[in-house]
């Protein structure tokens, strides 16, 4: 069983996750890299950490729906068993949430449910709030609407730039992300569905 990350940009949390799960030997390797732009900073750090990736571009396919099955295929193909997002800018669609209903987790620069979607960062300092943070969280169908699994609070100072906030916020998501995903895969925290089914069951894997 092993784990893919999903990023589109810089790739600086696929970093810390990767390099974490190496240091503290998490029960599942991080063993593939998906990302929608092949310009993707990501795709360097993966070729240095030595993770294999694969590039997708969403616009080669007929839709959202085709877009995801050539991705579930690769997946089912390489034995992944958990789905991490981590910056990837696209909403995962029906074909990856019902293969992988709550195996995909996702990081997001706020206190959720405040500022959802894009540009947390700036909705934040735009908002002029004191306190924003860090939330990861289960991925449903909603747009970072998800049941929440942890959070960290991070102070917003008088004068801070969207660089400076984007630096603080980044810090503890590097911290907070593989502590989460490290209690995910040993059993401390349960998918939201745990109880209900009596184990962690995925649909269309098998």
């Amino acid at each position: 069983m092993s784990i893919a990350v999903f990023a589109s940009g810089s790739g600086s949390n696929f970093e810390a996750l990767v390099n974490q799960s190496r240091r503290q030997h998490w029960p599942e390797d991080i063993t593939l890299l998906i990302c929608d732009r092949p310009e993707s900073q990501v795709l360097e750090r993966a070729k240095r950490l030595g993770i294999p990736s694969a590039v997708f571009r969403p616009s080669d396919y007929g839709g959202k729906e085709a877009y995801e099955k050539e991705l579930l295929t690769l997946l089912q193909e390489g034995g992944i068993q958990w789905i991490l997002l981590a910056g990837y800018m696209r909403i995962v669609g029906s074909v990856l949430l019902k293969a992988y209903r709550w195996r995909i987790v996702n990081i997001h620069p706020s206190l959720l449910p405040a500022f959802p979607g894009k540009n947390a960062v700036e909705q934040a300092l735009d908002y002029g709030v004191r306190w924003t943070g860090v939330t990861v969280h289960w991925v449903d169908e909603g747009i970072d609407t998800g049941p929440i699994i942890d959070q960290k609070p991070v102070l917003v100072e008088p004068g801070d730039t969207v660089e400076q906030l984007q630096k603080k916020i980044q810090f503890v998501e590097h911290h907070l992300y593989p502590a989460v995903v490290r209690k995910l895969l040993t059993g401390k925290i349960l998918p939201p569905d745990a109880e209900q089914h009596g184990e962690n069951k995925m649909e269309g894997l098998n």
